[in-house]
């Protein structure tokens, strides 16, 4: 039987609580239309995304409690929109430190200042920092007052079976095994994932040489909450050491090790003192008193299964790739994801679109991890390189960076960003978006925009097909909202944007920003907040053509 760890993890700043085990099912099977594996960031806000388009999911969670340490700890803005749709958001803006900044050192010498794009328009800082614990602690809380999610913690994945009409899974508990029945499998159970070994299937891509250290410490430091990048620090040479403010006076700090360093003496307490002493002295804080909550050691990776569908059985975000720390994008990439999937998967379940609407997942977060993977190799390439050659170009470039402008750019770390699904077959292959000189374009998430001292294009419900009417006139006409209509079986809705409008927009940001310059444009929104089709001018024929195309039926 399977005996999760039922003692309180420790933390010196995190009261850890252990939630009871679910019982078993009396009868030892039990039966389900979408089971999620894992209870982790991704999991648990699929499953809150599933929900909210009606359908119900059962969450098998091994552990009784949240995860232990900080891992993801920098969300982006991307990240609070997507959460924000689902209900989480204040589970990370209660707590979390809000930041813009990055600066890089060479050598004591500060090479290169990073400023990330931040407007009026944007509800959401640029990133924010928060240790995972609080994300999941929020997250569970709001999973547990809602009705269509039953999460059992304690419940272990340990077999799974494909057959014709779904997938047969053996959960092991406390209490003993059972079998559980669904339609459908989502693994989000991480970068190790059990249910990805159980299928025997392989990740392509690269894993790199250098380990790195992760240790949260508390320390009184006075300084902001930036991200700090120190390349060939004196006791240190030839490597990285990263630094990080989080919630309740806690720092991390990432550093490299040498190579060939037994990973277990990197952790031991003697190593842990000697190189974060050494780091606070590069800082000017020689001898400042500090306490370890905190450490673990990882390898950078870049790796992806070539396919997220496999039978009845879908994989997200680390289950689904592995992806370098470098520009924060693990937790950020998977709720991409977990967004994507989600209004899939219920179309599907629900019968409103085919099932090839899945291979569309696959298509658009494939590819997404491809082009992440190749952004996040060149930073990771810089950050640990990897020959001698790749060292002498980069400390070339850091010595360059001393004394000329010019080269500092691309000290950039590529930080994660919504990805763009430019060439997805969902977009509407008729429409105008070529002639459009403004605005997001077909594939692109839409901006935010501010409507108010408060008000914010995305504080409205965008979770379902919407098409996006620049008009001044205060109804459609007619047969275009019959068209609508007839596509309320997959969920599209019909939002003025004008002066008075379901988005008021008196002011016409709405309409700058999307490049809408005469009354009739419209945008058509999938579920996930990305343009499918747009049209200086809709007609009913058109909007149906681009439905089709959006839910695979074309």
């Amino acid at each position: 039987m399977h005996q999760p760890d039922t003692a309180p993890r420790h933390s010196i700043y995190f009261d850890y609580q252990v939630y009871p085990a679910a019982p078993r099912p009396a009868s030892g099977q039990d039966r389900c239309t979408v089971a999620i594996a894992g209870a982790g960031p991704i999991g648990l806000a699929l499953a809150l995304d599933l929900a909210r388009h009606g359908v119900a999911v059962v969450m098998l969670e091994a552990e009784q409690q949240v995860s232990h340490g900080s891992r993801a700890i920098a969300f982006t803005r991307r990240s609070m929109e997507i959460l924000q749709q689902v209900g989480a958001d204040k589970a990370v803006t209660a707590r979390g430190l809000p930041w813009r900044f990055g600066n890089s050192f060479y050598r004591g010498h500060k090479v290169f200042r990073m400023e990330a794009p931040h407007s009026d328009d944007e509800r959401f800082h640029p990133m924010i920092n928060l240790q995972q614990p609080y994300l999941e602690q929020g997250m569970v809380e709001q999973v547990t007052g809602e009705p269509l999610i039953d999460l059992r913690w304690g419940h272990k994945v340990v077999d799974v079976q494909e057959g014709g009409a779904g997938v047969l899974i053996g959960v092991d508990t406390p209490q003993g095994e059972y079998r559980l029945q669904a339609d459908w499998l989502v693994a989000c159970d991480g970068a190790r994932s059990p249910i990805r070994s159980l299928q025997a299937l392989k990740m392509e891509g690269a894993s790199y040489e250098g380990r790195f250290v992760i240790a949260d410490i508390r320390i009184d430091l006075p300084l902001p909450t930036e991200r700090l990048a120190f390349f060939d620090p004196p006791w240190n040479r030839g490597n990285t050491v990263l630094m990080h403010r989080e919630t309740g006076g806690i720092w991390r700090f990432d550093y490299q090790l040498p190579p060939g360093e037994d990973p277990e003496q990197a952790q031991s307490m003697a190593s842990l003192k000697a190189r974060i002493d050494a780091q606070l002295a590069c800082i000017g804080a020689a001898g400042t008193p500090w306490e370890l909550d905190w450490c673990s050691v990882y390898s950078a990776r870049a790796l992806t299964l070539p396919d997220y569908v496999n039978g009845h059985v879908l994989y997200c975000g680390d289950a689904a790739h592995m992806l370098p720390i470098f520009g924060v994008r693990g937790a950020n990439t998977g709720w991409q994801d977990g967004q994507n999937l989600a209004w899939k998967l219920a179309a599907v379940v629900k019968g409103s679109a085919p099932r090839r609407l899945l291979d569309s997942y696959t298509e658009e977060r494939v590819g997404a991890a491809r082009e992440i993977i190749e952004e996040a190799g060149k930073s990771t390439r810089f950050m640990t390189p990897p020959s001698a050659g790749y060292r002498l170009l980069r400390d070339a470039t850091l010595s360059l960076a001393l004394t000329q402008p010019f080269i500092r750019p691309l000290l950039h770390w590529r930080t994660s960003r919504p990805h763009e699904y430019l060439h997805s077959s969902l977009n509407s292959p008729e429409d105008d978006n070529a002639l459009f000189t403004q605005g997001p374009a077909d594939g692109v998430v839409i901006p935010n925009v501010r409507l108010g001292p408060e008000h914010y294009l995305m504080d409205h419900s965008l979770t379902r097909f919407c098409l996006l009417w620049f008009s001044h006139e205060a109804s459609a006409p007619q047969p275009l909202r019959e068209r609508v209509a007839a596509w309320q079986s997959v969920g599209l809705d019909l939002l003025r944007v004008g002066r008075g409008g379901d988005i008021d927009d008196p002011q016409g940001r709405v309409w700058a920003r999307f490049g809408v310059h005469r009354s009739g444009a419209a945008y058509l929104l999938r579920p996930d907040q990305h343009v499918c089709a747009r049209w200086l001018a809709v007609t009913p024929e058109r909007l149906d053509l681009a439905m089709r195309q959006a839910t695979a039926q074309a």
